[in-house]
């Protein structure tokens, strides 16, 4: 190779041998990126997941007052329908409508006058009886006296005997006549046998009544007042065992009432009546409970909720509503152990209280139930427990 040549030749040598270091140190960092960045995801995908989170309470214990709730109705001690006893135009009508009454309060009057005019007939009548009897007492002495004289004949006397009972009878008659024409004359005021509230007047003044015309408005007392629910014979049959059991009377609860706006009304009252009957169509018993109702809230014909609860509160222990879990074998809870490890515990459940549900077997005070976050656990598994109250569940 010609000198020129060989002298272009070698700078290129010498530059490839200089670069190619530097591509071999690339590469080498490269590869050490690599597998830093593998190691690092090893290790990541070695490290143990962190424990689900879950919301607990405590099983807590409490004194609750058991109840039982009932669709009831509430009824007026005493309901009245006025009707008019005798036939007469309405004269008068003295009250206003929905206003309270007391007993012996004037309501209607109806027109007195033919009344009034029969009782003077009726006297008239009277008096001539009167005369014709004293006519016939006089024949009869007469009579008498002619008889044991000897002088009359015995068929006359008994003659004027039997007229002057006759006339005695028919003054007995007017003055029956009389009785009836005054109690029909005090039939004209129609009153209010009771104290209560009036409703609506189904006649007006002028109309003409009488015993067929129906009703002419209700009077309905107002306090004290009932309510009356169905109970069905498995709960009341339960009732009484416990009751029987524990030593006490079944008729010693108390009873309440809720109002349509899921109000509890602020009287509670006490059962004076279970019915002797069962109803044939429903298999249940009626009980009437006594409310005292003194400022008209409840009124007759109402549809409210009866809340039978015992005379004494009692000792249960309650967990959160949102802690119970149901599947094909039944009811249970998770409960978190003091290693906070998941373990499923079978419960039974006797009634909700305030937003918590009363626990008659299973679970111990103190206990630890999850109520959030369960579908995210199994069991024996590691949690990470946050506690709540068992009074204020969460929701």
């Amino acid at each position: 190779m010609p000198p020129a040549e060989a002298g272009m030749v070698m700078p290129v040598i010498r530059e490839i041998k200089v670069k190619w270091p530097c591509a071999q140190a690339v590469a080498l960092l490269v590869t050490a990126v690599s597998l830093s960045a593998c190691d690092k995801a090893e290790q990541q995908q070695a490290a143990p997941p962190a424990p689900p989170a879950v919301t607990v309470a405590k099983v807590a214990s409490t004194e609750i007052t058991p109840s039982s709730t009932f669709t009831g109705r509430i009824e007026a001690v005493d309901k009245v329908d006025l009707r008019a006893r005798v036939q007469g135009f309405i004269e008068k009508r003295l009250f206003e409508e929905g206003a309270d009454v007391k007993e012996g309060d004037l309501l209607f009057t109806l027109d007195k006058a033919p009344f009034e005019a029969e009782i003077d007939r009726i006297n008239a009548d009277i008096a001539g009886a009167e005369a014709a009897l004293q006519v016939a007492t006089l024949s009869y002495q007469r009579q008498a006296t002619l008889v044991k004289k000897e002088v009359a004949a015995v068929a006359v006397l008994d003659q004027v005997t039997a007229k002057q009972l006759e006339a005695k009878a028919q003054l007995q008659s007017q003055q029956a006549a009389l009785e009836k024409a005054k109690l029909d004359l005090g039939y004209t005021d129609i009153r209010s046998p009771m104290a209560g509230r009036i409703g609506k007047a189904t006649y007006s003044v002028g109309d003409l009544v009488g015993p067929e015309s129906g009703t002419l408005a209700t009077v309905v007392s107002q306090d004290p007042i009932y309510v009356t629910f169905p109970v069905s014979q498995r709960d009341l049959l339960a009732v009484r065992k416990q009751a029987e059991a524990e030593g006490t009377d079944a008729r010693a609860v108390r009873v309440k009432v809720r109002l349509a706006d899921g109000s509890i009304y602020d009287q509670a009252g006490s059962i004076n009546f279970v019915d002797v009957t069962v109803s044939t169509t429903t298999d249940t018993v009626a009980i009437r409970a006594q409310l005292p109702n003194p400022k008209r809230l409840l009124i007759d014909g109402q549809l409210v909720t009866a809340v039978v609860e015992a005379a004494k509160p009692k000792t249960a222990l309650v967990i959160p509503t949102p802690a119970l879990q149901i599947d094909q074998t039944g009811r249970f809870v998770l409960v978190v152990g003091a290693d906070n490890k998941v373990e499923v515990r079978r419960i039974e459940i006797d009634r909700g209280y305030e937003g918590n549900l009363v626990v008659t077997k299973g679970l111990k005070e103190g206990e630890r139930v999850i109520t959030i976050g369960a579908q995210k656990v199994r069991p024996q598994q590691v949690v990470e427990p946050t506690e709540v109250s068992a009074e204020a569940p969460a929701s």
